[in-house]
């Protein structure tokens, strides 16, 4: 038996891989650009796409709004509330966005790991239900 034999490519890895890489970059490299090159790419593929890169698309692009609205809009809210001159509020808003940010990359890497292995993963709190044929086997 050859190696090449072994593995075999699930139907949509590639598009999975994609979607998970954009949503690091959006998060890492080029925020905004990133989402909108997801964006794009989940309107163009989410009508044809397997139900691997199907369930990657949606789970990326709602993780990528829930990111935005968590490392956005909160972060304005603890500046509005405490004052940008207050230490205690500095304090607070760079634990958050610490733990949020890196919170939301580990996921993203995992993620990516799991597109790369053909298989399914939800976001934890962020992500949609798995409701697109895409089974996740919880064993493994």
């Amino acid at each position: 038996m050859q190696p090449s034999d072994e593995i075999q490519a699930v139907p949509g890895t590639a598009i999975a891989v994609t979607a998970e890489v954009l949503y690091l970059s959006n998060l890492l490299v080029a925020p905004g650009f990133a989402f909108i090159l997801l964006l794009l790419l989940y309107l163009h593929r989410r009508s044809d796409a397997p139900p691997l890169a199907r369930s990657h698309l949606s789970q990326t692009l709602s993780a990528s709004l829930w990111a935005g609205l968590l490392l956005g809009l909160v972060t304005l809210l603890i500046l509005m509330l405490g004052g940008f001159r207050g230490v205690h509020t500095w304090v607070i808003l760079i634990l958050y966005f610490t733990l949020c940010h890196s919170t939301l990359v580990m996921f993203g890497a995992y993620g990516l790991a799991k597109a790369m292995a053909g298989q399914c993963w939800r976001y934890p709190l962020v992500g949609r239900p798995l409701a697109l044929g895409c089974r996740v086997n919880r064993w493994q």
